[in-house]
């Protein structure tokens, strides 16, 4: 009798989800599922409110990643009023996305990855946590907290406040820079780059004695996305979109984010609130494509920073063309880190940042807008549609953690066809499973904007309903 067993929800993410495993016969794995069991439908009760809201409204979607929807609404906005934003704005606007990869990427690699791999698969969840962590690596975890605070310094010095900041706006920002702003971000630098090579050194042990999970965990040929600059560097709020197959070779370049409706096709789970995006192209089979860190790092030639450029070579080097891992996200996400703070350093001597040239103004002119932006999680799309009023008549969002759809589906599987054994559900297996998913460092509440507490329900179902086993974590 073939079985199903299910991981709810899935803990240390960011929103709900659950996990099914599917046994055959023997007991084996034969298939395993991610789902994504919450919504409330931020698309349909947008329509009809002015766009010029829309960077308040759509940040509300997630605490996490506010500043990432914030700058893809705006971006959208600008579209519809047709306007080239003023070079201080732009340039503030990226400074403010450089902070939130900052402080998301650090929130992901030492609060919610780090337990793992560092205290243990095998370490009971009671104590594989970030307060597990502050216990056994103690100056460890400060750093790591010191890290994502720097990064939220930055937001509020721009935004008057680390969550929800009202700030960019259709046409520009609200307000610059200040020099005391710039003279408190300058002084935490050293301090932000110290942390960022101790955690990089970490890592680079982390994979001398994980190569089994560098080969296991989401290991498998896939598509990759992300915004380039027209020479093809790393880029995080601008740019065209590039894919990349698994041989590193691009196979799409130089795309317009207004285009992307003829690249990217979305599929429907019955099983899921969370729609699977793929390369229309190849169909959703073949079309699996990856966003994110280890997308952006493996579309890109180059990063434009020279201690970000020195890692990105060491990185690429762990693939035979891309790197297909998706245990190397971790990697990936701190040398985006460096990249950012690299970027940072040289905004802060800047002094257009502190102009009060920050606007444009105009009406509506495009009853279309698409604004897309990179979100540390990967490519953010916004697309309004308005009518001459300005209202919104259809909106669409495709989100990062979308786009990883098919590939954390696969991953799972992946991971469970090697540690799943039987009927029984262990610890360490569950522990492995989830890790394989918090690779992606999914934002779920982004994805289908959802709500509520987190705990855990696995249950091992039979094919007539029957519950075989179950473990409850609170």
């Amino acid at each position: 009798m073939s079985k199903r067993i299910v991981i709810e929800p899935v803990t240390r993410i960011e929103g709900h989800a659950k996990i099914s495993i599917f046994l055959d016969d023997s007991g084996q794995v034969s298939n395993a599922e991610f789902h994504v069991v919450e919504f409330r439908g931020f698309e349909k009760f947008c329509e009809g409110r002015p766009y010029s809201e829309m960077p308040g409204i759509t940040q509300r979607i997630c605490g996490i990643c506010p500043v990432s929807h914030m700058l893809a609404s705006a971006k959208a906005g600008d579209a519809i009023m047709a306007v080239d934003i003023p070079a201080a704005a732009d340039k503030l606007r990226r400074l403010i996305n450089l902070g939130q990869l900052v402080q998301s990427h650090a929130l992901s690699f030492f609060h919610l990855s780090a337990p793992d791999f560092l205290l243990g698969w095998d370490t009971p969840p009671a104590q594989r946590n970030v307060f597990g962590l502050i216990a056994s690596h103690t100056d460890l975890a400060r750093a790591g907290i010191r890290l994502r605070q720097f990064g939220q310094e930055i937001i509020q010095e721009l935004g008057g406040k680390k969550i929800h900041p009202a700030w960019a706006v259709p046409g520009g920002v609200r307000s610059a820079l200040t020099k005391e702003g710039t003279q408190k971000i300058g002084a935490w630098l050293s301090e932000a780059y110290d942390t960022t090579f101790l955690a990089l050194d970490l890592f680079k042990q982390v994979l001398t004695s994980h190569q089994r999970e560098v080969q296991l965990y989401g290991n498998f040929p896939s598509l990759f996305m992300g915004l380039v600059t027209p020479d093809g560097g790393w880029e995080h709020h601008g740019g065209k979109l590039r894919f990349t197959d698994s041989s590193g070779s691009i196979i799409s370049d130089q795309i317009d984010p207004e285009d992307y409706l003829n690249v990217i096709g979305e599929k429907v789970q019955n099983s899921s609130y969370l729609k699977s995006p793929y390369y229309q192209p190849l169909g959703p089979q073949d079309g699996l494509y990856r966003v994110g860190p280890l997308a952006r790092l493996n579309v890109c030639s180059h990063i434009g920073t020279p201690q970000a450029d020195e890692e990105l070579k060491l990185f690429k080097a762990l693939g035979r063309g891309s790197v297909t891992s998706s245990f190397l996200y971790h990697y990936a996400r701190l040398i985006e880190i460096l990249a950012s703070l690299e970027a940072i350093e040289r905004y802060v001597g800047d002094d257009e940042l502190l102009g009060e040239d920050l606007c444009a103004d105009a009406g509506i002119n495009s009853l279309r807008g698409v604004g897309a932006s990179e979100a540390p999680r990967g490519t953010l799309f916004h697309d309004y549609a308005v009518d001459r009023n300005g209202l919104l008549t259809k909106v669409n969002l495709i989100v990062a953690t979308g786009q990883n759809n098919l590939a954390m589906n696969r991953t799972v599987a992946q991971i469970a066809r090697h540690f799943a054994r039987g009927p029984e559900i262990t610890e360490p297996m569950l522990n492995r499973i989830e890790h394989g998913i918090r690779c992606y460092d999914p934002c779920l509440s982004c994805s289908t904007h959802a709500a509520g507490r987190m705990a855990l329900d696995v249950r091992m179902i039979a094919p007539d309903g029957a519950v075989l086993d179950r473990v409850v974590r609170d």
